[in-house]
Parts: structure tokens; C-alpha cells; sequence
């Protein structure tokens, strides 16, 4: 066989974005613990485990999380600088309030429900406090998204208001339509 003598260039730009989202790793204090979570809260399975790292994933992906664990590690203080959340997509509505009701159903609650704007999201902690985010767009379209995100209402509320999961869980099971329903302030 030939090798190929074709010239080849390495253009460094424009940026090339990566092709898709691959994994995180956490360092944890409660390896068991973590893994325990994760696999309840958001349905991931362990595909390798020993006593210092767990790997787990959800789809076909050979892991979307690994966890080290480093059960001496001192506590990091409150607020300080580094990973805020990791947020998860639900297609509708009804697949993220049914996923409340179910970690509710097993003592697990959210530490903040709040409505962006463009998603409705339900924040939970894990055992070493790094946070998940669970959510669902609000808009049928990016056209829509984006130009939310671009008018005055967003700009003078960047962050959202918080709502009560369990009336808005009330409201979607009385048939109350979903286009109300993620509109800020509905629950």
C-alpha cells in the first residue's frame, strides 16, 4: 500500500466546537454514597467500580461520570470558586416533574426549584453537595429562546423565580395547560 503524501493543514481557526459532551469527574469524601446517589437520582449505572473510582453512565456513552474517591479530602468552604452545577435536559414537563415525585417519594428533595425564564429546573445536592440540575425548555423553538433571552424582561431578571414544585406538580396533573405552566410565576 502507498502512504498517503497529500498535504495536510492544521488551520487553527475558526474555533472548531467539540462534537459532543463526553464526562465530568467529581473527587468525593463518600465514594458509596455518591454512587448510591447518582445511580437513584439520575439513573446512571455503575460500568466499573474498585475502592478508589466509580464510572457511570446512562446512555451509550462509556461513562458520563467518574468518581474519585478521596475520603480524607478536607471540606470545601461554601461558595467557593469551581463547578456550580452539572444540569440534565428533560424533553417534557411531565418527565421532569415525575422525576420529583419519584426522588421525593425516596426522601430526596430539591434545594432549589426555580423557573429561568427559558427552563423550568429543579436543583438537587449530592452526599458532597455538587449540585444537579434537572430541567425543561420553556420555548417550542431556539427562535423563541433566544429572543426571551434577549428581551428586557430576562435582562432585568437574569436568574429566575422560584416556584413550589408540589403546586406545580398539582397543576400538571389537574390538566392545566403546559403552556401556562412554565410561565414564571405559575406555581
Amino acid at each position: 500500500m502507498k502512504p498517503d503524501t497529500s498535504t495536510r493543514s492544521l488551520d487553527p481557526e475558526p474555533p472548531i466546537p467539540p462534537a459532543k459532551f463526553a464526562h465530568f469527574v467529581l473527587r468525593t469524601r463518600q465514594l458509596q454514597q455518591a454512587v448510591d446517589w447518582y445511580q437513584t437520582v439520575v439513573g446512571m449505572e455503575v460500568v466499573f467500580r474498585n475502592e478508589l473510582l466509580a464510572f457511570l453512565t446512562y446512555d451509550d456513552e462509556h461513562h458520563r461520570l467518574a468518581l474519585v474517591g478521596l475520603p480524607q479530602a478536607p471540606e470545601p468552604e461554601p461558595g467557593s470558586v469551581g463547578l456550580d452545577h452539572v444540569a440534565y435536559s428533560f424533553e417534557t414537563l411531565g418527565e421532569l416533574l415525575r422525576t420529583y415525585k419519584r426522588l421525593k417519594g425516596r426522601g430526596i428533595l430539591p434545594v432549589w426549584s426555580i423557573n429561568h425564564g427559558p427552563t423550568t429546573s429543579l436543583y438537587y445536592a449530592d452526599p458532597d453537595g455538587n449540585r444537579v440540575e434537572f430541567q425543561v425548555d420553556n420555548f417550542a423553538s431556539e427562535e423563541e429562546l433566544k429572543g426571551w433571552m434577549r428581551s428586557a424582561a430576562f435582562a432585568t431578571n437574569p436568574i429566575g423565580v422560584e416556584f413550589d414544585p408540589d403546586k406545580l406538580a398539582a397543576r400538571y396533573e389537574q390538566g392545566d395547560p403546559i403552556e401556562e405552566l412554565v410561565q414564571q410565576g405559575s406555581a
